[in-house]
């Protein structure tokens, strides 16, 4: 199986509570560095899911003055904020005994990041078919719990952490994203 299509799998399986995800990814030596350099192709493979929030967004909310710059804005966020935090996650990796955990771990983030965004992109069809808001509100609030879910899960099983730390790490990555937004926000 390609290392596309068992991330893919992988992640499908992650986000259905199934650890059996973590066995299809390569997880020692040499294998597992070169299948955690690969996984970021998951961040292209995501592009699409980010793009089409943005635009379902504009078609539900109307589209913003200055859209060519506040998406390119946005897009910038998007790739410091996943890198951003492959870089924090490694250096918390290493700092807590990890290290060795860490390839396995980023090679499944990254492809849990893609399944998110799918997450994300039928959250929003709801508002898009006219449905009542309500629908869309709690398809929303699913999604979001369930993509939370999916990455303290990942973290919790891949890097063979406690309960707390796990958590931790699903805030910083959700603070990092915050704390990007509002960084660019303030160049407008």
């Amino acid at each position: 199986m390609s290392g596309v299509a068992a991330g893919i799998q992988a992640a499908l399986l992650l986000a259905r509570g199934r650890p059996d995800g973590l066995a299809l990814l390569d997880h020692a030596g040499e294998a597992g560095r070169r299948a955690a350099s690969a996984s970021f192709w998951a961040m292209a493979l995501a592009m699409p899911g980010f793009v089409a929030l943005h635009v379902m967004d504009w078609v539900i909310g109307g589209e913003p003055s200055g859209v060519g710059r506040a998406f390119a804005q946005d897009a910038m966020g998007f790739v410091i904020g996943w890198l951003a935090f492959a870089v924090l996650s490694h250096r918390l990796a290493v700092v807590s005994g990890r290290a060795a955990l860490w390839p396995v771990f980023i090679t499944a983030w990254n492809w849990c990041n893609v399944v998110q965004y799918l997450l994300l992109v039928a959250a929003t069809l709801p508002s898009l078919l006219g449905l009542p808001a309500f629908v869309g509100q709690i398809c929303w609030l699913v999604a979001i719990f369930w993509a939370l879910w999916l990455e303290y899960f990942t973290i919790r099983l891949a890097l063979a952490l406690p309960r707390p730390a796990a958590l931790a790490m699903v805030a910083l990555d959700f603070g990092l994203g915050i704390a990007i937004a509002v960084v660019f926000e303030g160049l407008n």
